[in-house]
């Protein structure tokens, strides 16, 4: 998920603030002939805490819900993260060693070592092994919902995207303003990511191929789309909501066609 400067707040963040934010999506694939077609759905929330507000920044704690269980605790060593969000700029992983800790206590309770970091193992779902702390702040990046030039005709940058969108100013309705932009997907990048996706699938199943390999047999797929972001702002100027619609056709090298979307919102409760 692209990372975007933080643009100044209009409202005064106070220590003790708290919000919850969740990220939740939506998924459909049809092919033309009607041989396939699916769907899937899923959320996930994170709670946004103030602990210090800096001339430069502030210091926030990252944590799961309320509403997390202990056994989602035990799984989930990353979290609570302390983090410094500068006024511009990348974030910043304060209690490294607070990680490093619960990741050791989280590798014993399941009867691992560190061998195991980065690989790909089965239980209920596929998943990689993490082991590296600063890894959380990809994970929070993905909630991030900052701004760096929010106003009419402002460039719009996405990572999955061949350039950069234009942000258009919706009029207010009920006093909600939104902004929009419109772009066309890199196939390159969706591409690149059916072809790791290729790769985990046979590490799962022990039928090892390379990236170079998966690479080269999804090149012969016809893959093109747009990408349209709606942003919701509040009235003190701060996003507040993001929807983002990915929506690809892929044509095979048998001739048939995939559709495929995908909507993803994040926002601020």
């Amino acid at each position: 998920m692209v990372f975007a400067l933080l643009a100044p707040h209009a409202r005064t963040s106070a220590v003790g603030d708290e919000v919850v934010i969740r990220k939740s999506y939506e998924t459909s694939n049809e092919a033309s002939d009607g041989s396939s077609s699916g769907s899937s759905r899923g959320q996930d929330s994170l709670l946004e805490r103030i602990v210090a507000v800096r001339d430069d920044g502030k210091e926030l704690i990252y944590d799961l819900p309320e509403s997390a269980t202990k056994e989602d605790r035990a799984r989930s060593w990353q979290f609570p993260a302390h983090i410094f969000q500068p006024n511009r700029g990348t974030i910043k992983l304060l209690n490294r060693d607070d990680l490093e800790a619960r990741l050791a206590i989280w590798l014993q309770s399941a009867g691992l070592d560190r061998s195991v970091c980065g690989k790909l193992i089965f239980t209920w779902s596929a998943f990689r092994i993490e082991c590296k702390p600063e890894s959380v702040i990809d994970t929070i990046n993905a909630f991030d919902l900052r701004v760096g030039d929010l106003r009419e005709g402002a460039p719009y940058f996405d990572d999955d995207a061949k350039a950069a969108g234009t942000l258009v100013r919706k009029a207010p309705r009920s006093k909600v303003e939104t902004f929009t932009a419109e772009l066309q997907v890199n196939p390159d990048v969706v591409l690149r990511a059916r072809a790791e996706s290729d790769v985990a699938v046979g590490e799962l199943m022990q039928k090892p191929v390379s990236l170079e390999a998966a690479l080269l047999e999804r090149r012969k797929e016809d893959v093109s789309g747009n990408l349209s972001v709606t942003l919701t702002i509040d009235d003190a100027g701060q996003v507040i909501r993001r929807v983002r619609v990915i929506r690809l056709r892929t044509k095979r090298p048998d001739g048939s066609i995939e559709t495929e979307t995908k909507a993803e919102t994040v926002e601020r409760l």
